[in-house]
């Protein structure tokens, strides 16, 4: 098992450890025990374009009726404290991939900078999030396919997705990175015909609630109301920790992976702000659908069409359904190989997940093994009236219990190891961030609280299976 303390001798000479900052040279994985399997050549625009794409500009499409009861009509406060929030981790995240540049995510970062057990709980809570996030994806996808074309029912949509993504990701990430900036600009193009029709709308007189009110309704304000809803809008905040995961195929510096979360977190939380308040402002009965939900899921369309008419509707549903169904579920599928495949590298998965394809280079058998849960999960909760609400609410309960760890890892590995003085970065931030995302966990819905502890539970005993049977979870020792 390595130590990661940093002795007297090795003070002066920061570009030798392991944990090195970019900009002093930050080693490869070959310093931590690791074989460079994964290809590098992915930059700093294909991070952030990945990013983006993962988050999707136009995510408060699909659960914008959700956030909007939820917070009482205020969904631009919920947006603006969900980007403070992430933009507190997305800091902690920086600091930790530079540390350690590696792909994993919160599972490396949490086993390296605590403890290895501690990071296969993060890694094991983390997996909530990256494995049932593709079938939540395909789900909601095919859904919004099928209220538009109902002859094909939404299980037959979901394979249809699922596949064509699988043949995408096995094809290289290199072609997956120049899929990511075609999906990125349609939907980047949708989104800017909805705002200027929906300015216009505006300036028209169409506008249906105070200009205000999606910010601060002092009828409606209180804390646990607007963090409760934060709890569900910080599902369209998702993804930028997923460019983590693609450390070990970044071909520029560490510093890299850290600039573009914070980019990609700033550029997509200002977006989500902007077509929410618009939205808001455009809900044909704002006060019906705080008090009865949304039920079909249509909110933002019927926004829609009353800023533009059907075929912005029609329009608005389309570029849904293909931005969750194929780019996002694109790179989620991505992401969500690379976590098995870190875990099955330290032998804490089964080892055939570690297997790279010879030719293009990519993890395989992690990546068939996500399609097919995902094909599986996307059909099985389609038969479900609350499939989506269910997986929503597993989803962020466990990227966020992870996201809880990576402060405390940042806070034990910069502070406590390394003796580092940067109180800001290593100690404000990640108790800052610490505190808010407790606040939202606790505030958000009893279901997702208990099913989460559940998983969280089958986390602790399979890993005292682990221990008992003499398998505790290692990690590559580093080269000296």
């Amino acid at each position: 098992m390595s130590d990661h303390r940093t002795t007297p001798a090795a003070a002066g000479h920061r570009a030798a450890s392991p944990s090195a900052t970019a900009d002093e040279g930050s080693p490869g994985v070959e310093a931590f025990g690791y074989r460079q399997e994964l290809k590098r050549s992915l930059s700093f625009t294909d991070l952030l374009v990945y990013g983006l794409v993962f988050m999707v500009p136009i995510a408060p499409f699909g659960i914008f009726g959700g956030v909007f009861q939820a917070s009482g009509g205020m969904i631009a406060l919920a947006y603006a404290i969900g980007m403070l929030a992430m933009a507190f981790t997305a800091a902690s995240y920086s600091q930790m991939s530079r540390a350690f540049p590696m792909a994993g995510s919160v599972y490396t970062y949490a086993g390296r900078g605590i403890a290895q057990p501690i990071g296969f709980l993060a890694g094991w809570m983390i997996l909530l999030d990256y494995v049932l996030v593709p079938g939540l994806l395909y789900l909601i996808a095919g859904v919004a396919m099928n209220s538009i074309i109902s002859a094909i029912p939404v299980w037959l949509w979901v394979a249809a997705f699922v596949v064509l993504n699988t043949v995408v990701n096995y094809l290289g990430i290199e072609f997956t990175a120049r899929i990511n900036k075609i999906m990125l600009v349609a939907e980047l193009v949708v989104l800017a015909i909805f705002l200027v029709i929906g300015v216009v709308a505006l300036a028209s007189g169409k506008s249906t609630d105070s200009a205000l009110h999606p910010i601060y309704n002092s009828d409606t304000f209180s804390f646990g109301l607007v963090f409760g809803a934060v709890s569900i809008a910080v599902l369209s905040f998702l993804g930028f920790d997923g460019i983590s995961t693609l450390a070990e195929e970044n071909r520029e510096s560490a510093r890299s992976i850290g600039k573009s979360m914070i980019a990609a977190l700033i550029l997509a939380g200002t977006l989500f702000i902007v077509q929410t308040w618009i939205a808001a402002l455009l809900v044909p009965d704002p006060a019906g659908l705080v008090a009865n939900g949304d039920p079909g899921g249509t909110a933002f369309y019927d926004a829609a069409q009353n800023a533009g008419g059907h075929w912005l509707s029609v329009l608005t549903a389309v570029a849904t359904a293909i931005a969750w169904g194929f780019a996002n579920s694109l790179v989620a599928q991505a992401a969500t190989s690379r976590l098995l495949f870190a875990m099955a590298r330290d032998r804490q998965l089964p080892s055939f997940l570690a297997k790279i394809d010879p030719k293009h280079r990519v993890p395989v058998n992690a990546t068939l093994l996500v399609a097919v849960v995902s094909l599986a999960l996307g059909i099985y909760m389609s038969q479900r009236e609350d499939g989506i609400a269910l997986l929503s609410t597993l989803v962020n309960f466990g990227a966020l219990s992870a996201f809880l760890v990576l402060h405390v890892a940042v806070v034990v590995h910069f502070v406590f190891r390394e003796k580092s003085r940067d109180w800001w970065r290593h100690l404000v931030v990640p108790v800052i961030g610490f505190a808010i995302l407790a606040y939202v966990v606790y505030n958000a819905q009893v279901a997702a609280q208990r099913l989460g502890f559940v998983w969280l539970g089958i986390g602790f005993a399979l890993l005292a299976f682990l221990l008992a049977t003499g398998r505790r979870p290692q990690l590559a020792e580093e080269n000296a």
